[in-house]
């Protein structure tokens, strides 16, 4: 049985009928999300609009209805015919990715320049507090609101429920590694159903990790139109030839399902992939990955300024910190040790000292304990980590100090995890690409699990970072870190 039933506003995934097939109307729960964001952004705008107009208005009361009035409910409106107009609402979009802020923030610099525009042309005294005031404020509530919905949105997610069935097609292989990724994460929506391989059952078996082998590619379509798949994904297969991906195309047209075609550069996303069309030919251009320039530059002068802003927020309870260390057990406030930089450079790292003294010297006597993942050392259960040191960890507050490796500028606010020489020295040449740029005080491997990563995912996401880097991945990271942080998962 399929997994169903959810309370508003997020209602069943999937609709069951007598002969097991599934029911069109196993995309409610998008509708009825969507229409509930409708909601939000509406009664956001005018919570907005309305009080900055009673604020400000009350000043001018006679004139209320003729000056205030009209640009109030002209604002409102404006905005919302904004976000329609950008596909603001569109249920692709919703609960998922950053396309949906970033469309959100398009609308909004769309409603902001009409009402610039309006204001010169009906010459306005008045306008500048809408331009100024009353849509940066819309853009601040709306956003909270929205990212309200999509917290509730990706709890109900990991219950397994508000998930677009997928039938997935294409090799046994590049399907078993779709199908892990999906319930790796599943607040990305999707959960894999069904599987067409190229033999189909029988010799593939009638399950491919779990999830029932249901026919050859060949019957795709057929599948797709009498169970209601909302996703075919397309996975890398020899059988896929350009005139099979267009015929299948075509046999889809009229259902519900969005066809998705995962490239043969699995690891290559972000705005390295282009399509473009040349020669009539619809083509996948992959731009070569930016090590210098002036983004770059813009990332250099954000990790000094950040490290030096965060350095002065957290200056007192750095100082409390390093009282506890000096309390709790004897050495120095401060641990140093030499770490792998970018091109190889060697640099101090600078923490906060969570062992004992010496505890470099009792690591061979626990080699045989070690439970890090391929070339780390790791125990979750060190006999050299003291009280406070287990407290700091669990928090990464004993990282902190490495502000000042990001403030004198040999390490980034953002980047892969900084080796120990005697780790880098093992790196072949795919992982030493983790050396192109500087390490960072947080990545993708922060967010994702950090000490509980296997080893192999943990080089995938340092190395993808390395490849897809662009400054909103850095503001995302950063912003999941704090999460990270707070819950202390795999932190140890």
């Amino acid at each position: 049985m399929r997994q169903g039933g959810l309370v508003s506003p997020f209602p069943s995934t999937r609709g069951q009928l007598a002969d097991g097939a599934v029911s069109r109307s196993a995309s409610d729960w998008e509708q009825r999300y969507r229409r509930t964001v409708i909601t939000s952004d509406t009664v956001a705008t005018a919570f907005v609009v309305a009080g900055i107009g009673n604020f400000f208005g009350v000043r001018d009361a006679a004139n209320w209805h003729e000056k205030w009035g009209i640009l109030a409910f002209g604002t409102e409106l404006l905005v919302l015919g904004a976000l329609a107009v950008s596909r603001s609402w569109a249920p692709a979009v919703l609960g998922q990715g950053a396309e949906e802020f970033r469309r959100l923030g398009r609308s909004l610099f769309m409603a902001t320049v009409v009402l610039a525009l309006g204001g010169i042309a009906l010459t306005s005294r008045n306008i500048k507090l809408w331009i100024f005031v009353a849509v940066p404020a819309i853009a601040i509530v709306t956003m909270i609101s929205r990212y309200a919905l999509r917290v509730r949105l990706h709890r109900q997610r990991k219950e397994g429920r508000c998930l677009r069935p997928v039938l997935a097609a294409g090799s046994p292989a590049t399907v078993r590694d779709l199908i892990a990724r999906t319930r790796r994460f599943p607040h990305l929506g999707w959960r894999v159903d069904a599987v067409c391989t190229t033999v189909g059952p029988g010799i593939e078996g009638d399950q491919l990790d779990g999830v029932p082998v249901v026919g050859p590619l060949e019957h795709v379509a057929h599948h797709v139109r009498r169970d209601g798949y909302r996703v075919v994904a397309v996975t890398p297969d020899p059988h896929w030839s350009p005139h099979r991906l267009q015929r299948l195309a075509w046999n889809l047209e009229g259902s519900e399902a969005e066809m998705v075609v995962a490239p043969v550069l699995m690891e290559v996303a972000g705005p390295r992939l282009h399509v473009d069309a040349v020669l009539g030919i619809p083509l996948l251009r992959v731009s070569m990955p930016t090590f210098t320039g002036g983004r770059r530059a813009v990332k250099a002068v954000v990790d000094r300024l950040g490290a030096a802003i965060l350095l002065t927020l957290f200056a007192p309870l750095m100082v409390f910190v390093a009282l506890l260390v000096l309390v709790d057990s004897r050495g120095g406030a401060f641990y140093r040790q030499r770490r792998v930089g970018k091109d190889g450079r060697e640099f101090t790292i600078l923490k906060f000292r969570t062992m004992v003294a010496g505890a470099d010297r009792a690591r061979a006597a626990l080699a045989d304990r070690n439970e890090g993942a391929g070339l780390l050392f790791k125990l979750r259960r060190d006999p050299r980590v003291t009280r406070v040191g287990a407290v700091l960890r669990r928090y990464s507050v004993d990282e902190l100090p490495q502000l000042f490796n990001v403030l004198t500028g040999s390490m980034s606010l953002v980047g892969p995890r900084p080796p120990l020489p005697e780790e880098s020295a093992a790196y072949g040449p795919d992982i030493r690409r983790r050396l192109l740029v500087k390490p960072g005080l947080t990545g993708l491997w922060q967010i994702s699990g950090r000490s509980d990563l296997p080893w192999e995912e943990a080089v995938r996401l340092d190395l993808r970072y390395v490849e897809d880097w662009s400054l909103a991945l850095d503001a995302v990271i950063l912003w999941k870190t704090l999460r990270a942080v707070v819950h202390g998962r795999g932190a140890y």
